[in-house]
């Protein structure tokens, strides 16, 4: 029965495994296909070529849009993973009146639409001049209840005999955040910033909404300019696709353990 179960599991797990790496397979091998075998959808090309890459790189300002995308998630990534583990830590440790309110107030921020607040959005960052501006795209992503939440969740889980330990040997709140909890907590913070960085390297709507110029464009929109109104490149827009996630799947592949691990540890504090 044992051996039953474990085949079933596997064999589970293999059709699981297939079908999710069915769409990056097919993302791959149409990129190394000519335009007139695009809709070929054999698995393995039966003309491999680079075409595709060659005319991508000589005719988009790709790495350009690539260097932008860089800046905007590590920029937006940073900045979150310091105002959120501060939050997270306040709302955690510290004491202070509306405590529970406030915390509850961040948290419903979660339930309201990206597409209901993001024409205000737009006049807020009209009037800070930052239209058409990478920082025009970072600063309103910075904020989110989800990081302040599972700092939360993770701080608490740390003894408080710590926090008491520390205030008796004369920390300040300060020292006691940067010195004994950020250390203890390096899993969640890689978890996060994983987050926060394959989420705003994927962005598209806002980034659309804010930029005007190519010379500001992210890769994402640079993608988007290749859809024509009568004919659709498919075999650029596969190219360009395989370099724009590259960098995505080579930041998961060395960091998925504490990825995983960070998922685990925040998801058991109460």
């Amino acid at each position: 029965m044992k051996i039953l179960t474990r085949c079933i599991k596997i064999i589970g797990g293999l059709v699981f495994c297939s079908v999710s790496l069915f769409p990056i397979i097919l993302l791959f091998s149409g990129s190394l296909k000519p335009a007139e075998d695009i809709y070929d959808y054999r698995i393995i090309p039966q003309r491999v070529t680079l075409s595709s890459f060659v005319e991508v790189i000589n005719t988009l300002d790709i790495f350009r849009s690539i260097f932008n995308s860089f800046f905007v998630a590590i920029m937006v990534t940073v900045l979150a993973l310091l105002l959120h583990s501060m939050a997270g830590f306040s709302f955690a440790r510290l004491q202070f009146p509306f405590k529970k309110g406030l915390f509850l107030w961040v948290l419903s921020t979660m339930m309201v639409p990206f597409s209901v607040i993001m024409i205000p959005l737009f006049f807020i960052i009209k009037q800070m001049g930052l239209v058409d501006s990478l920082w025009g795209i970072i600063l309103p992503m910075v904020p989110h209840a989800y990081g302040v939440f599972l700092f939360r969740q993770n701080f608490r889980g740390i003894p408080q005999s710590l926090f008491e330990a520390a205030r008796i040997d004369g920390c300040s709140i300060f020292r006691i955040f940067y010195n004994v909890f950020l250390p203890l907590s390096v899993p969640i913070f890689i978890t996060l910033g994983v987050s926060f960085f394959v989420t705003n390297w994927n962005n598209y709507l806002w980034p659309t909404i804010v930029t005007q110029t190519s010379e500001k464009y992210v890769v994402q929109i640079t993608i988007a300019t290749l859809n024509g109104a009568l004919r659709t490149p498919w075999n650029l827009i596969l190219a360009a696709s395989v370099i724009a996630v590259i960098p995505t799947m080579i930041l998961f592949i060395f960091l998925q353990r504490y990825y995983l691990q960070g998922i685990k540890m925040a998801g058991i504090k109460s």
